[in-house]
């Protein structure tokens, strides 16, 4: 996989997991009471965890699956696992109304009031909701992809995280609008949609865990299917 393809695959498989445009409806009622400014700045703020807490997960994931004696195929197809679930709750469910009740009236002070609301949305909503097992999976997987090419590969990898978190950041500034351009029906489509999505890549994953962890089973063309030379 080359610098590219991994930057261009990370960010996909991490938008889709994160999710901040089906999000919009969850962060909208967790935000109600908030004013433009002090919904910019919670953005921020659940940007800048984001981007902090998958790097240093990028950087240590490996280590850690060394330390508690954990292989590589085998975090591949549990990660797969867990993807595949949760991309069926969102295929199924709607995320909205757990955290409807989860507003509250704003303070006086902008930064106070996001900084309450960031504190008691961390969980939550930043984490599992958005930063849940699937996006840790996801972000030990590239860092092992992203090794054998070097400092580029791994600075594709922190430029895909950071690139999502600026994302999530300018999606959720544009709660107002997106809510009233897809309206509810809109909203539950697009949720339905990456659900579907994160299934098959759930799919992808544990096919690649099993192919790397036996011989002849999985094709080498159905594990990696869009690999240079296939």
């Amino acid at each position: 996989m080359g610098q590219t393809d991994l930057f261009v695959n990370f960010f996909v498989a991490l938008f889709a997991l994160i999710d901040p445009i089906g999000n919009v409806p969850v962060f909208a009622a967790a935000t109600s009471g908030a004013n433009a400014s002090q919904r910019r700045l919670i953005s921020v703020y659940i940007g800048l965890f984001i981007l902090g807490f998958l790097t240093i997960f990028y950087f240590t994931g490996l280590s850690l699956l060394e330390f508690f004696g954990i292989s590589l195929p085998a975090f591949r197809i549990a990660g797969g696992i867990i993807l595949f679930l949760l991309g069926l709750d969102m295929a199924r469910d709607d995320f909205t109304a757990k955290f409807a009740d989860a507003a509250d009236e704003a303070d006086l002070s902008t930064r106070g009031y996001a900084r309450k609301r960031f504190e008691k949305l961390i969980v939550p909503f930043a984490m599992p909701l958005l930063i849940g097992p699937g996006a840790i999976s996801t972000v030990v997987i590239f860092a092992s992809d992203a090794q054998p090419l070097g400092l580029t590969g791994m600075a594709g990898g922190i430029a895909s995280i950071a690139a999502v978190s600026l994302v999530v950041v300018l999606t959720f500034w544009a709660t107002p609008i997106i809510s009233k351009l897809l309206g509810r029906i809109g909203m539950t489509i697009v949720v339905r949609v990456l659900g579907l999505i994160l299934c098959a890549m759930a799919v992808q994953f544990i096919i690649a865990g099993v192919g790397d962890a036996t011989r002849g089973i999985i094709r080498p063309a159905a594990a990696a299917p869009y690999a240079a030379g296939h």
